[in-house]
C-alpha cells in the first residue's frame, strides 16, 4: 500500500555494520509501498571502480567517482546497481570490497558527490522512500519525518554479517570488517549516537519482522 500522505514520505535509517539496516529498510519499503535506497551500496560501487582501476591517490579517486555513471535500482524487491555500465550487484559484496570500501567512503569529496546523488534520488521518489546508511538521519535527509538509528550489540552484528556471507565467512575477517569499518566511518559520519529527534531501535533481541513493525508503526503515527 502507498502511504496516504500529502507529500512523499521519507524514512531515514542509520546504523552500524550488521545492525540489520538493509533488510529492515527493504522490509519497511515493501510494507509501506515506498522506494528503497541502499546508500552503502553506492559507496561499495565506488570502491569497486577504484579497485578495478587500481587507484590510490585521493584526487584520482575523486575524479573517477565524479565522472562515473552510477545507476541504482530503487525497487525493494529487485535490487541492482551498475557503474559505468558494469553490473556490480554481486561484485560489491565480495570480501575485497568490504575490506577497502572505508578507504573510499572516508574521502569527504567522494561523500559530497554521492550525497548529492542520494538527495536527488530521494527527492525524485514520487511516493516516498526508505533510505538507509550511515548519515541519512543527520546529513542526507535530516528533515525526514521518520528518522531511526538502528543498533545492536557487537556480537549480534558480527554473527549477522557472518550469516550473510555463509560458507565464505572468516570469523576474524568478519570481526575486523564490522568493528574496523565502524571505527573508520565514524570519522566522517555520525551513526554511533542518535541525533536529536532520532528514534533508537535496538535490534539485538528482536526478529526482523519485529523491527519492521516498530518502524512502520512510527510511520503510521505521523
Amino acid at each position: 500500500m502507498v502511504t496516504d500522505v500529502e507529500k512523499p514520505l521519507i524514512v531515514a535509517i542509520d546504523g552500524p555494520s550488521g545492525s540489520g539496516k538493509s533488510s529492515t529498510a527493504r522490509g519497511v519499503a515493501e510494507r509501506l509501498g515506498l522506494a528503497y535506497l541502499d546508500t552503502g551500496a553506492m559507496y561499495r560501487a565506488a570502491a569497486w571502480l577504484v579497485a578495478e582501476r587500481d587507484l590510490t591517490e585521493p584526487a584520482d579517486i575523486v575524479d573517477a567517482i565524479r565522472a562515473a555513471d552510477l545507476e541504482i535500482s530503487l525497487d525493494p524487491t529487485s535490487f541492482t546497481i551498475a557503474i559505468d555500465g558494469n553490473d556490480v550487484t554481486e561484485a560489491i559484496r565480495e570480501p575485497r570490497i568490504s575490506a577497502t570500501v572505508s578507504r573510499v567512503a572516508t574521502i569527504q569529496a567522494v561523500r559530497d558527490i554521492l550525497i548529492a546523488l542520494q538527495r536527488a534520488l530521494i527527492a525524485g521518489a514520487p511516493h516516498g522512500i526508505v533510505a538507509e546508511g550511515r548519515d541519512i538521519t543527520t546529513v542526507v535527509a535530516p528533515e525526514a519525518p521518520i528518522r531511526v538509528l538502528l543498533v545492536a550489540d557487537p556480537a549480534a552484528r558480527i554473527a549477522r554479517r557472518a550469516a550473510e556471507l555463509g560458507e565464505k565467512a572468516d570469523q576474524a575477517q568478519v570481526t575486523d570488517q564490522v568493528i574496523r569499518r565502524d571505527a573508520d566511518d565514524s570519522t566522517v559520519a555520525a551513526f554511533t549516537e542518535a541525533a536529536p529527534g532520532v528514534t533508537v531501535v535496538d535490534s539485538t533481541h528482536l526478529s526482523l519482522p519485529e523491527v519492521i513493525d516498530r518502524i512502520c508503526a512510527l510511520a503510521q503515527a505521523t
